[in-house]
């Protein structure tokens, strides 16, 4: 399951790809736009800098923007940052194996190949899904209501 910071983060990461890379904005203006509590998401824009993905601006005109385009940040980069594995199971997990402790012989244990095979199709699409495709789905969705309407 998707963690509140994740979901957090991958809003305000959207809301900066909008404003573009020129246009700086503040955490209290994301946080209000999209409705995270502002110290909440000011620690999240932290990790978030740290990672290389936003910088932050001093000043008047400052706030955050990102440092790369929106296309070039992939959801499994996030989530794995603010989440950690993609792999519902340690024994299934590329970055974070562990092996089970109910597990007696992997190689046969059906969890862990039916895991594997979740966690590749989840890895597929989450690395194959940029910050540009959230914006254009949203775009997408935003003019079909609007046609509905």
């Amino acid at each position: 399951m998707l963690s509140k910071k994740t979901k957090y983060a991958i809003k305000a990461l959207v809301t900066l790809g909008k404003a573009g890379g020129n246009n700086p904005m503040h955490g209290s203006t994301i946080a209000e736009k999209e409705g995270i509590p502002k110290k909440y998401l000011e620690a999240i824009l932290g990790e978030l800098r740290n990672a290389g993905i936003v910088y932050t601006k001093k000043g008047a005109g400052g706030g955050y923007a990102l440092i790369k385009p929106p296309e070039e940040i992939s959801l499994v980069q996030i989530i794995r940052l603010t989440d950690g594995p993609i792999a519902m199971v340690s024994c299934a997990s590329i970055n974070y194996y562990h092996k089970c402790e109910e597990c007696h012989n992997e190689d046969t244990c059906g969890i862990k190949t039916t895991f594997i095979a979740i966690r590749d199709a989840s890895l597929k699409i989450l690395s194959e899904t940029s910050i540009a495709d959230m914006i254009e789905r949203e775009r997408v969705l935003s003019e079909v209501l609007a046609l509905k309407a």
